[in-house]
């Protein structure tokens, strides 16, 4: 089976062609970063209006790429939430457009299912039961995945998401946008030496980060911070400290067989060594470039959706605050 998988729920326009759900053929993505580095963040009405300008000639990059025709595809996969309802929107009307107009089938594709997929994409596949850390720049979330399409949540953040929280710390240390991976730079050349606290909440597998990013600002404030570099280590240390800790705990009281480690701030390299050294079970990460939003996750998870014999109808709509699990 080839599925065409279209994502577009921020600010990256995606879309990539993958076959019988772990082959990927193509992977086409069209970053934003650049435009909303001036205003130190995402702004929806441009993301959107960018999502408008760039998705048809992804799509036909993907195709082109993939060395598909319209007429090999068995189903095109769209992400349709969560997400900013304006992103959604374009790439959810394209695909009900090209599905309608090819008569090909449509699968509505939750964004957070679609980074555990990231998994299948790589070398080794992963065995069931499993516990995975969706961690990003809005959702921390512990998902139980027992089988395909059977999830529990765990737990999940209580305030600013583990990504959010990068980024607000960066602005805090005038390290700029995007906020993960130059706070990951920058802990390169620092090292952990301050005292930040750590929210642990025993009991339960709950996390928030408000409390190290108010701290950090407070120092900030009294001009206590000597080295930026220490700074975003020791900010970086804390985070990375907690979803470690809290990810092995909820994984053992569930019984995985596996860690899956996906979103966006699993490209962090303190976050990626740390659970790998510290899991007593095998821990399965994707390669970076999909770990951060990417179509072809979409259409591996669409892959498995299609398999179940799991469809949408055309008049599929956006739901931005889309959950996953109860």
């Amino acid at each position: 089976m080839k599925i065409l998988g279209i994502e577009s729920s921020c600010d990256e326009t995606a879309a990539a062609v993958v076959e019988d759900g772990v082959r990927m053929l193509s992977n086409e993505i069209s970053s934003q970063v650049d435009i909303h580095a001036r205003y130190g963040g995402v702004v929806p009405e441009v993301a959107s209006r960018q999502h408008l300008l760039a998705i048809i000639p992804v799509i036909e990059q993907a195709m082109d790429k993939a060395l598909t025709d319209w007429h090999e595809l068995d189903a095109i996969a769209v992400t349709h939430g969560p997400g900013l309802a304006g992103s959604l929107l374009v790439g959810v009307s394209v695909a009900k457009s090209i599905a309608y107009a090819r008569g090909i089938r449509l699968i509505g594709i939750n964004h957070l299912e679609g980074h555990m997929y990231a998994n299948w994409l790589a070398e080794t596949s992963p065995k069931f039961p499993l516990l995975c850390l969706i961690v990003s720049g809005g959702h921390t979330d512990l998902i139980h995945m027992r089988q395909h399409g059977d999830y529990t949540m765990m737990g999940h953040t209580l305030d600013d998401a583990a990504g959010e929280a990068f980024d607000k710390a960066a602005r805090i240390l005038g390290l700029g946008y995007p906020g993960g991976p130059a706070i990951d730079n920058a802990s390169q050349k620092g090292k952990p030496c301050l005292a930040l606290p750590y929210s642990w909440m025993s009991g339960a597998h709950n996390f928030s980060f408000s409390g190290i990013k108010s701290a950090l600002y407070r120092m900030v404030e009294e001009n206590k911070i000597d080295n930026i570099n220490d700074a975003a280590a020791s900010f970086q240390q804390a985070v990375v400290s907690i979803l470690v800790s809290k990810t092995i705990a909820a994984a053992t009281e569930c019984g995985a067989r596996q860690i899956l480690l996906s979103g966006g701030v699993a490209s962090n390299r303190l976050l990626r060594k740390c659970l790998c050294q510290d899991s007593p079970m095998p821990v399965l990460i994707p390669p970076p470039v999909l770990c951060t939003d990417n179509a072809a996750m979409i259409a591996a998870c669409g892959y498995f959706r299609l398999h179940a014999g799991v469809t949408s109808g055309i008049d599929i709509d956006v739901i931005p605050g889309l959950q996953l699990a109860k």
